[in-house]
């Protein structure tokens, strides 16, 4: 459903300032009101008050601590009551069909073939309004908003530092082995005759050059891919804070407005009517979405290669609708087009034990084998695998997870926090009680919340972004958890391997919301990874 934006509201109309003084402005004076007379139905200045307080000393006023007591102005009301689609015609229906408020031109033009319209007149007589309900509701998404676009404007500042910091650390690496190099051969020339001394003298030079021309072949596209990552990463992020300040405003004036609206029904009616879809923007936004899924049916694809036998241990879905595969048999990554079909593959250095998004094109793999551990970037392009750069890692990696720049690797029994660069951050969880503590993650919408899955007891982890421990999920239908997924709209996903069903969590993480699929009623047979991604 649309709904009004207050941006078409002039914005000397959405300030408190906006009351003016009754008395000043009958003498084409504008002073903002301090003080509403509920007697007299006027406002006051600061100087008006004081005579106003004189003549009438039982008069009950109300100052700006008491806004809500004050009457909406009639342009607040007009932009209340003002049809979205027809401006010059005013709210006077309700479509239950569409959810949709509706002038008498909706009526006629777009709500015409609808089986029920009723006069919201009608509709305050029998529709109860949470007024305080509503505006607690506003308040509280408003916080939650503010403090996601404070995290998000300060994920661009570190995504700013990123590539500075890799580029230093990458110029210091150079420099380290020209000086090493300078300084072997100077060693060397100690007691040579001039001849040596000149032949060491330009071996020295031959390898400088050397040194500097494969930084120029290799380190600087290096360089260059991970500016381009960090650009596209910022670019989402941007477009995030432009969001959150779209709604935060939308919001922050409906709060206003349902301050001041008082006990008139039919207001009440609509501002509610208008502020439910603009809250749900605002928890769609959050990764807070209640939605709980419903599976209608499934179906099954053969994404095998001839003469393959295929173990997916990682599945990611590109925003084209394109789907990347992670074969731990065959060492290779797997791209299918929207309809299944493999279009192309790319091996792997060693096995591929999961994969994940870092921009539209692009996607890292965790690659893992008993003397190779490292992160593996590979681009899409005109559905071909590219490989990128790659950073080495000093512990296993079973699964990991991206967000605005930061990598979440799980060793098996600790959860680390790592750079786009290869730079470890920090350890955020550590659980060395078994072997499979900490297997697979993955990261909320907003990045405020981790989840692990618990391999060898069976738990579904929920950690803060600082690595606090904020629930613990068990359930019988959980028998060694793999794969955990986040979809943009926050819902979780956790497979449950030798209990062969795939689960879907509340965003707390401490209870089952529907049990998706199970080996009984869609076959499944011990699931190892799961993603959603809406149809293209």
């Amino acid at each position: 459903m649309a709904t009004g934006s207050f941006s078409s509201l002039p914005k000397r109309l959405r300030m408190v300032e906006n009351f003016c003084c009754t008395s000043c402005l009958e003498q084409n004076l504008e002073e903002s009101a301090d003080i509403y007379c509920e007697t007299c139905l006027r406002f006051y200045c600061k100087k008006c008050v004081i005579h106003h307080g004189q003549l009438f000393t039982k008069h009950k006023t109300c100052g700006r601590g008491d806004i809500q007591k004050w009457p909406v102005l009639k342009a607040e009301e007009d932009f209340l009551r003002m049809c979205e689609f027809h401006e010059d015609k005013t709210l006077a229906q309700f479509c239950h069909d569409h959810s949709q408020l509706c002038c008498s031109d909706c009526v006629l033009t777009i709500h015409s073939q609808c089986s029920k319209v009723t006069p919201i007149l009608e509709l305050t007589n029998t529709q109860h309004t949470d007024l305080q309900g509503l505006s607690v509701e506003l308040e509280t998404v408003l916080g939650e908003v503010k403090s996601l676009h404070i995290s998000q404007e300060l994920s661009v500042q570190s995504l700013q530092g990123t590539y500075k910091e890799h580029k230093a650390y990458i110029k210091k690496q150079m420099l380290v082995h020209i000086n090493t190099t300078i300084d072997e051969c100077v060693n060397s020339s100690v007691s040579t005759s001039d001849k040596n001394e000149q032949y060491i003298k330009e071996e020295m030079c031959r390898t400088v050059l050397s040194i500097l021309n494969e930084f120029d072949n290799i380190t600087v596209k290096e360089l260059n891919e991970m500016k381009d990552e960090v650009i596209s990463i910022k670019g989402s992020v941007t477009s995030l804070i432009h969001k959150c300040a779209g709604l935060h405003n939308d919001l922050s004036q409906f709060h206003e407005l349902v301050q001041k609206i008082g006990d008139n029904k039919e207001l009440c009616l609509i501002t509610s009517i208008k502020c439910k879809p603009i809250i749900q923007q605002a928890w769609t936004l959050l990764g807070k979405s209640a939605k709980v899924f419903n599976v209608e049916g499934n179906s099954e694809h053969n994404v095998r290669i001839p003469s393959d036998l295929c173990y997916m241990t990682g599945i990611c879905v590109l925003p084209d609708g394109q789907i990347l595969i992670a074969d731990y048999n065959k060492k290779k990554i797997t791209l299918l087009d929207q309809l299944f079909k493999v279009v192309s593959h790319c091996g792997m250095t060693a096995r591929p034990q999961d994969i994940c998004l870092i921009t539209p094109s692009k996607v890292a793999m965790a690659v893992n084998d008993l003397k190779t551990h490292e992160v593996q970037f590979i681009t899409v392009t005109k559905s071909q695998l590219i490989p990128g750069r790659k950073f080495q890692l000093q512990h296993r990696c079973y699964g990991f997870a991206h967000h605005q720049g930061d990598l979440f690797i799980c060793s098996g029994t600790v959860l680390f926090k790592y750079s786009l660069s290869g730079k470890q951050v920090c350890r955020l969880y550590v659980d060395k009680s078994d072997d499979c503590t900490v297997y697979r993650c993955a990261v909320s919408p907003t990045g405020d919340k981790l989840y692990i899955t618990n391999y060898s007891q069976d738990k579904l982890l929920t950690l803060a972004r600082d690595g606090t421990l904020l629930a613990t999920f068990t359930d019988p239908a959980l028998d060694s958890p793999e794969g955990v997924h986040v979809t943009p709209a926050g819902q979780v996903l956790v497979c449950g391997h030798w209990s062969h069903t795939l689960l879907q969590v509340d965003t707390e993480g401490r209870m089952t919301l529907a049990t998706l699929a199970t080996q009984e009623w869609d076959g499944v047979l011990r699931p190892v990874s799961v993603c959603y991604s809406i149809p293209c």
